[in-house]
């Protein structure tokens, strides 16, 4: 992980040390590995085969319902793909739009039985065997749609606006994120300019959580979730191009 020391102001820096210091306390050793595998489980719940490496699938998934749609490709064996960002479906962002699939979203599963929202993953409308979500996978992702969905509406508006405070977000970025994406957000060569996706604030707090599928990128699940929000409002100043 990157120092976080470096760039701080003292007490900026001793703040969020403080955020760390108290997180980590607050959080006996079995829930913090309970927050890896929700973390974990959101990671796949965003693209599962960047994440386990499992075969990329093929076609539109059987129980898409758009046919011919934009995105009834593999992008429709997405979690997100159909219940969205904002974990909302149809009732949310992907309410209009080229994403709209008409399926509603997993608010309603959260804190169920993750056992039983497992067995709903192996069912004959989600379909997910077990080489595309193994044992593990099959369990991250259930217990990131029963713990990990938080209260999402709290730091991101109805318009999907980042209701974080930017400038905390700035000193935030430039000392934790800038190593590897760069003070303007555009140093990793294979992903877009950061400024060019951060209009989609549920899609950055999803991601500020639990890191990005495949990669090594910290996930923030375990601080408090105004730190993700603050990130993701910074996020938006950053050049687009």
């Amino acid at each position: 992980m990157h120092k976080i020391t470096m760039g701080f102001t003292a007490g900026l820096g001793q703040a969020l040390l403080s955020v760390v210091l108290l997180a980590g306390a607050a959080v006996p050793a079995g829930a913090a590995e309970t927050e890896s595998s929700v973390a974990r489980g959101g990671r796949l719940y965003d693209k599962w085969w960047d994440e386990n490496k499992a075969a990329k699938p093929t076609g539109a998934h059987p129980a898409y319902p758009v046919k011919g749609g934009k995105y009834a490709n593999d992008n429709s064996w997405r979690c997100k793909e159909c219940h969205g960002w904002d974990y909302k479906g149809k009732d949310g962002a992907y309410a209009k739009g080229a994403h709209t699939s008409g399926i509603k979203g997993i608010h309603g599963a959260a804190g169920k039985d993750p056992a039983a929202i497992a067995a709903v993953l192996r069912d004959k409308t989600h379909g997910y065997t077990d080489a595309q979500l193994g044992a593990k996978d099959l369990s991250d992702l259930a217990l990131f749609v029963s713990k990990g969905q938080g209260n999402l509406a709290k730091h991101v508006s109805a318009d999907n606006k980042s209701t974080g405070d930017a400038a905390k977000g700035e000193v935030y970025f430039n000392t934790v994120c800038a190593g590897c994406h760069g003070l303007d957000g555009k140093k990793l060569k294979d992903a877009p300019p950061l400024g060019s996706v951060a209009d989609n604030a549920a899609e950055m707090m999803h991601k500020l959580q639990n890191g990005q599928a495949g990669e090594d990128m910290p996930a923030l699940r375990a601080l408090d979730t105004q730190i993700s929000a603050d990130l993701a409002a910074y996020l938006t100043r950053l050049p687009a191009k």
